[in-house]
Formats: C-alpha cells, structure tokens, sequence
C-alpha cells in the first residue's frame, strides 16, 4: 500500500503531466512545427531558468513567448531591447511623490522586468549597462534601484531573443550572462507542409482563442518536483563526463576539443544539464533519467558555454559540430 506522501507525489507528477498536455494543445493552435524549440522552452519553465532564441527574422519567436504567456496564464512583459535603451527603463525608477499634506517622498515605480514571464526581444541590440541590470535580475531574481534592492516574484522565466544574422550595431552578449541561459535554442525554416498550415492559420478570418491551463503557484510546485526526480549515478557521471571534455585543458578532452576549443563549459552547465534531464524524463511520462534524456539536451545546454579559437573558425567548424563528434568520442559510463 503506498504511503500518503508518495501517493501525494503521484498526484503532483500526474497533475505536472497532465499540465504539460494542456500547454502544448494549446501552443499548438498557434504555432506550428518546432517540437524541439518548444520542448525546450517548456523544459526551461519547468527547471526555473531562461532561454536564449536564436532565429532569423519571422521564425515565430515573439509569437511563441506570448502565446506560452497566455497558455500560462502568466502576467507578461515585453521589452524592446535598442541601442537607447537605459537600466531604468527596464528596471523601474524612483520618484518623488507629494501627498496632501505637502510631504515629499520616494516612490519606486516598477519597470516592465516585474512579470513572471518578460521577453526581451534581440537582446543584443542594447549595451552592456543594460544588459548587466538584466543579468542580476535573473540570477538574484531582484534589482536594485538607487541602492534599494527590489524582489521580483516568482515564478520568473525571461526569454530573449536573438537575430544572428544583422551584426551592425549590435553588442554580443558577455559570456557571464550567455552562462545564465539554461538553453540556447535555434529557430530554424519551418517545413513545406508547416508553411502551409502557417498560410491556413494566419490568413482566414479564424483566431485562435488560447485558454489558460495552470497559475503561477502550480509552475512553482512543478519545478518541486522536477528537482525530486531520480539520476543514477552512472547516468550523472555520464553528465559530468560530456561537460568536462569541452574543456581543452582537461585530461579527458578528445584532441579535437584540444584543438579547436579556447575555453569549455562550467560547472553550471552540468547543473542545468541534469535538471532539464530530470524535466524531459517526466515530460516524457518516465520517473527517472537516461542516458538519451542528456544527449537529446547537451547541444542547446552548451552551444553558448564553448568557445572555439581560430583554428575551428579557419576550417569552417561550429560549436554543433564539435558538440556532435563529443558525443561520439564519450562513451557511456557502465553501471
């Protein structure tokens, strides 16, 4: 007979599937295609992390964020990153407020980074002062404005995005915030037949209604519950292996990584890579980790966490491509 804690998990994991089920019908009347950006972008909810979006211009980025926020039924924010762009315009500021009686005080009149789920459209149009004030609010999930520090409620999911064609003018992200972003998601072309159900979704007279199907504190409890997930040890060992041979300077490396690699990933990247391992594990209706759980996400998890040196960008190498012969060169640890 089990007990009325582990029935009570069943119920919080069931109630998660069922979640995740509701989420991605309805998405679904919406976008079209990406079942892997979408996977991802879930995985990162459900972990309490951030995602990065690399796409071309109409991939559906933006259109994806606010249609999660409205399935979510999430308070969303949505900040067009320029070059003008100052903290406070994002952060919020202080004002000096006088009440009836002619007394003088501060007010601080939040910006648009207070949401659950904040979308920071082409980040990387906008300086690194900007970019820093965004970067502690999503590592200390807080602000600080004048030298008073303000929380932001949970849950808090930013979701940035990218064009990785059009570099005039831009500012590439500094590496310790690239770090903060669980996922670096590609957007790519949609399909023939996808374009075409796009052409039939967006070109009637037909809008599709997308209903709410969670709150803010279930998505709270779900990332509970992701974190009580078993690994096995080998499969964690497995984890830590693929991470430390992205660096050049580790004894485990592959000579290729020597080679083309300047600098590999972190210890956070092993982190994040064995929590959405845990996320993808329930996503797919198992209680525990695989080995194909850490491969399907080590790609996204440490594209933007290893840096190459000229040697790769002189044979026309990318980060994928060593990403991908890593996986070939470490094998799975036995039991």
């Amino acid at each position: 007979m089990a007990s009325p804690d582990s029935a009570a998990l069943q119920g919080r994991i069931q109630r998660f599937q069922q979640v995740h089920a509701d989420l991605l019908s309805e998405v679904r009347k919406v976008i079209v295609g990406q079942e892997e950006v979408i996977e991802q972008v879930l995985i990162a909810l459900f972990v309490g992390g951030h995602c990065l979006m690399t796409g071309l211009p109409g991939t559906a980025k933006t259109l994806l964020v606010r249609t999660l926020a409205e399935a979510l039924g999430l308070d969303f924010k949505r900040i067009q990153f320029t070059p003008d762009l100052m903290p406070s315009d994002i952060t919020g500021t202080d004002i000096i407020e006088e009440d009836s009686a002619g007394h003088r005080a501060w007010t601080f009149v939040p910006g648009p980074i207070f949401a659950h789920v904040l979308l920071a459209d082409e980040i990387n149009r906008t300086p690194p002062k900007t970019q820093s004030a965004l970067l502690e609010a999503m590592q200390e999930r807080s602000c600080t404005v004048r030298g008073h520090q303000h929380l932001i409620g949970a849950p808090f999911f930013v979701l940035a995005t990218q064009n990785p064609i059009e570099l005039e003018g831009t500012y590439p992200l500094p590496e310790a915030q690239l770090d903060r972003f669980i996922f670096n998601t590609l957007l790519d072309y949609l399909s023939a037949d996808d374009e075409l159900k796009v052409l039939d979704l967006t070109t009637t007279t037909h809008l599709a209604k997308v209903n709410p199907v969670t709150t803010a504190e279930e998505i709270i409890d779900f990332q509970q519950v992701v974190r009580m997930v078993p690994i096995a040890d080998s499969v964690a060992r497995y984890a830590v292996n693929l991470v430390r041979a992205t660096r050049s300077t580790d004894p485990t490396a592959p000579d290729f990584v020597k080679k083309y690699v300047n600098f590999g990933a972190s210890v956070r990247a092993a982190q994040f890579l064995v929590l959405a391992a845990k996320a993808r594990a329930l996503v797919h209706q198992r209680y525990h980790v695989t080995y194909e759980d850490v491969q399907k996400l080590m790609r996204p998890i440490l594209r933007h966490r290893v840096l190459l040196n000229f040697q790769a960008e002189s044979d026309r190498l990318t980060t994928d491509d060593i990403l991908i012969k890593l996986l070939d060169a470490i094998p799975q640890p036995k039991a």
